[in-house]
């Protein structure tokens, strides 16, 4: 019998309104209903996407006796940091954030010579209950806002901007904006950090839009650079194909076969493989953009040459690309990454049937902050 699987967030307070929540039309509204000039929605707007102004004393061309009302009603706090650690030199940051409630989301910044990824949480914990990642064995708390989910980018484009991430102080070229090429500025983004994104698909949507709308409706960072991850919620991927939205679907697949995939990716008893990949080939038709198939290997779990020759099977001649993920350490976890030797093989028999594979950059294991590590445990 097919376990049907549920997974919604406990009912919690709301997070205080936010600028970022809102479309530029809602905040002309909101900004009108403090009795202000509608046109104030635009500056604020300005400053906080484009400006990354941090404080409101800095907002100078908005009335002194207006700031601060403004500010408490439409920028209030979201975020406070409780820990910030990095490695390789500095290039990689992660942020442990505390939301209003405590909940607990981590976010990571990697700065790369051409470009500067963020790695975005959507949801506090995640529900999908998957053995070999840390914020899976975590559980769910609760889904993250649109505001909370675009914080953790402006955050990140002040910190470059500031000059705490290596290569994007205030003297450099572009420092601190967002879009665009370059290894000074936010230039992409992956919905690869805490939660299921598409399980929190109204606010994670509107997150997406509010970072590829042009300033001042939003950062300006181009759709074609934000991927989206799905451990393979079906109807979601289909809305999502309809959106109008050019960005990245990224399928974390893990399995080529149903036996193996229903244990490391439960999600997998309610939409099999084919289901998945079939959504899958639909996104890629509808919207033209190469689906990534994220496959974490396994030590003598998922790395037989057999399995790879399986999904090579699955994949010849479709608009998809491998992203091979050695497996990360996470605390208790039974399972390790293949050997070397194994890793070459899979990747061997996936390019033998002409399906483009790569294997992806560990970025962050020395501060649990790679992919499947994330658990914003304070005490880690």
């Amino acid at each position: 019998m097919t376990t049907q699987l549920t997974f919604v967030a406990p009912r919690r307070a709301k997070p205080p309104r936010h600028l970022a929540d809102l479309s530029m039309a809602e905040r002309r509204a909101a900004i009108a209903e403090l009795g202000e000039k509608p046109f104030r929605a635009d500056q604020l707007s300005r400053h906080y996407f484009a400006k990354l102004t941090g404080s409101v004393a800095d907002m100078t061309d908005l009335p002194a006796g207006s700031r601060e009302r403004l500010a408490a009603e439409l920028l209030p706090d979201l975020l406070t940091p409780v820990r910030e650690i990095a490695c390789d030199d500095g290039a990689t940051r992660k942020t442990l954030w505390r939301l209003f409630d405590g909940a607990l989301v981590e976010s990571v910044l990697m700065r790369y010579p051409d470009r500067v990824t963020m790695c975005v949480s959507s949801q506090a914990g995640c529900g999908m209950n998957c053995p070999f990642c840390a914020t899976g064995q975590a559980g769910l708390t609760r889904n993250l806002s649109t505001a909370e989910i675009v914080e953790q980018v402006v955050a990140g484009a002040r910190a470059l901007n500031s000059g705490q991430v290596p290569g994007g102080g205030v003297g450099a070229k572009g420092a601190g904006r967002v879009g665009g090429q370059g290894g000074n500025r936010v230039s992409n983004i992956v919905f690869m950090g805490m939660g299921e994104p598409l399980a929190n698909y109204k606010a994670v949507i509107n997150a997406v839009h509010r970072l590829v709308d042009p300033a001042p409706e939003g950062l300006g960072i181009s759709a074609r650079h934000v991927t989206v991850s799905t451990v393979g919620l079906v109807p979601a991927i289909e809305k999502l194909a309809n959106e109008g939205l050019p960005v990245t679907l990224a399928v974390s697949l893990h399995a080529p076969d149903d036996e193996l995939r229903d244990t490391l990716v439960p999600i997998n008893t309610r939409w099999k493989v084919s289901e998945v990949l079939g959504a899958a080939w639909n996104y890629a038709a509808t919207t033209g953009r190469r689906v990534s198939i994220e496959y974490a290997l396994i030590r003598d779990i998922n790395d037989q040459e057999w399995r790879a020759d399986l999904l090579g099977r699955l994949l010849k001649g479709k608009l998809a690309h491998v992203n091979l993920i050695p497996l990360n350490p996470t605390p208790g976890s039974k399972w390790t990454a293949s050997r070397p030797k194994d890793e070459r093989a899979f990747v061997h028999r996936l390019e033998s049937h002409g399906v483009p594979v790569t294997v992806r950059d560990t970025r962050g294991r020395e501060i649990d902050g790679a992919c499947g590590q994330l658990a914003a445990a304070p005490d880690r």
